[in-house]
């Protein structure tokens, strides 16, 4: 009998990192959690290694290493406990590693992924920044290694599963026209400017159909969200900013679509639950149970599709703006919205700041191309800058 797979789970502690260990936890004789990771949140981390007890366990805080270490040694448990940065990419590029979740939100998470890509492996990328950021010497890394690429994201999942198998090729070689990415519009599809100006986080954080953390959240009240998967798409599929469309679908059922030469639409369906995505990245090619429920279309009943509106949320102008722009653009709109979501959380802007912050950052700092990594650390680097100053500006 072959021998589980070796997962290692960046950002196990957040959403995407508790759906994945929900899923390994129901095929144990197919997956071993080897590695598992955290910003400084002990207590989850802590009680995560008492139930799948992997070979390491890294946080980023020196502190927070010392304490997981002496409770690890109290309770009796053997994982290792490793800190900092670098030991990310070394949990996530292990030669004893088959798959690596990417889940470690924000900028945080592009050099392990990175690592896990360069060593070859499976890589379920639920890191978006990744791709914004880096995509093309991420996928350039990904070619040359030979390693598996699984989108997590349930959008891009979703048209992975209803696109051709040779779609690197190009889209036009196998009959696609065009990816349609569904959005559920968030909590505030139906507000005016007015209303937005005085929405508060709680209220953006309270979103109509997904549970996940509060970054992405406030991101897909802003519909930045799906700015960002707009770019994400271009990478994943080879599709240029004229064939990737944004459609408002409130149900979010339909997790996204793919449209042929011959007028077919292909679609996924399914519940809302990370869990699904989740499970096809680890059983592909082969479908495993994922315990997400069946899809009850006498429940639902209808479903509703409806045009973006960018004038409300020019957050996903700015997104197609960067993406034809090209060069290290998305590195800026990318450094600049984390920026902005911090600070709205905050209290320190409002929610139409957003957009205005993002769009301050991309005229000030310098687009270049990206030829190194460090040329989208640069960008990244000078966008906070610049971010952070406008903040000062406007307090």
């Amino acid at each position: 009998m072959n021998r589980p797979q070796n997962v290692t789970v960046l950002g196990s502690t957040g959403t995407i990192g508790v759906n994945t260990l929900d899923v390994i936890a129901r095929h144990p004789e197919r997956f071993r959690a080897y590695a598992l990771t955290a910003n400084a949140r002990i207590a989850p981390l802590l009680e995560q290694c008492r139930q799948f007890n992997p070979v390491y366990a890294v946080v980023l805080d020196a502190d927070a290493a010392a304490l997981l270490r002496s409770q690890l040694r109290d309770q009796g448990l053997e994982t290792e406990v490793l800190c900092g940065a670098e030991a990310l990419e070394q949990v996530a590029a292990a030669p004893e590693v088959d798959a690596v979740m990417a889940a470690i939100v924000g900028a945080a998470g592009l050099k392990p992924a990175m690592a896990a890509a360069r060593a070859g492996k499976r890589v379920l990328l639920a890191n978006k920044e990744t791709l914004v950021m880096s995509g093309s010497l991420f996928m350039e890394a990904v070619r040359e290694s030979g390693a598996t690429l699984l989108p997590i994201d349930s959008e891009h999942n979703a048209i992975f599963q209803v696109m051709p198998t040779q779609f690197a090729h190009g889209l036009k070689s196998v009959g696609v026209s065009k990816v349609l990415l569904t959005a559920s519009g968030g909590p505030f599809r139906k507000a005016s400017i007015e209303e937005l100006a005085d929405v508060t986080p709680q209220q953006a954080l309270n979103h109509p159909n997904w549970v996940m953390g509060p970054k992405i959240t406030i991101d897909s009240a802003t519909l930045m969200n799906k700015g960002l998967e707009v770019i994400e798409a271009h990478w994943l599929f080879g599709a240029t900013p004229d064939q990737i469309e944004v459609v408002i679908h409130p149900q979010s059922v339909i997790h996204s679509m793919v449209e042929y030469i011959d007028g077919s639409v292909l679609a996924q369906l399914g519940n809302p639950d990370m869990r699904t995505p989740i499970a096809y990245a680890l059983g592909y090619p082969e479908r495993i149970e994922s315990g997400v429920g069946t899809l009850d279309l006498f429940k639902i009943a209808r479903l509703d599709f409806e045009a973006p509106d960018t004038q409300r949320f020019p957050c996903l102008g700015l997104a197609f703006d960067v993406l034809r722009r090209g060069g290290t653009a998305a590195a800026v709109l990318n450094a600049a919205n984390e920026v902005a979501v911090e600070a709205f959380l905050q209290h320190k802007i409002r929610f139409t700041d957003v957009p205005r912050l993002i769009e301050a950052a991309l005229e000030q700092v310098s687009i270049t191309e990206v030829r190194a990594l460090s040329d989208v650390l640069e960008a990244d680097t000078a966008a906070r800058l610049a971010a952070n100053a406008w903040l000062e500006r406007m307090a």
